[in-house]
Formats: C-alpha cells, structure tokens, sequence
C-alpha cells in the first residue's frame, strides 16, 4: 500500500509518503531543504549526497514520525542546527 500525503505543521507544507512493505513501513517526508526518513534509509547515503537528511526509528505511521526525535542526521543537517534528540515539529520549522 502506498500513502501519499500533504501535511501542514505550523506554517510548513510537507509531502509525505509511506509505502506499508511485509512487517514495517518506509516513510519519507520532504521538505524544502531536506528530508526526514525512517529507519529503513541509509544515513551513510545521505551523508555521501551531502544531502540534508534527518533519521528517526520506531515508527510506523506519519503521524508518529511527527512525534519522534530524531535519532541522527547528516552532516549538513548538523549544520543548520539539527542535533540528536531534536523534536521533528523543530526540525520541520528547519528543512520546510
């Protein structure tokens, strides 16, 4: 099953996409200036594009995503103020 959605989060409008596989679920929400993915995605990728990436684990749905913390970030992520345990709704305001 694939779910695509926008989502607003104070005055950011995001996409957000979820695709359910056999036991977990891979979800990404983008950004503006970068992405936040699940646990499923590769932050050694991320840092190799240089991209702006924030990884969050534990989560299966959307809606949990957007009450995680983030677990890392890449490097560039670092650089514009994410940091470990950074709220998402924080780090929406950042990369929206």
């Amino acid at each position: 099953m694939f779910v695509y959605r926008r989502i607003k989060v104070g005055e950011k409008e995001l996409d957000a996409f979820r695709i359910k596989l056999a036991s977990k679920s891979l979800i990404v929400i983008v950004g503006n200036k970068g992405y936040i993915m699940c646990g499923y995605l590769d932050m050694a990728v991320a840092d190799k594009f240089k991209d702006v990436a924030v990884r969050v684990s534990g989560v299966d749905t959307i809606s949990q995503v957007l009450r995680a913390k983030v677990e890392s970030c890449s490097k560039n992520a670092h650089r514009l103020g994410i940091y470990k345990g950074q709220p998402i709704t924080e780090v929406i305001e950042i990369i929206g």
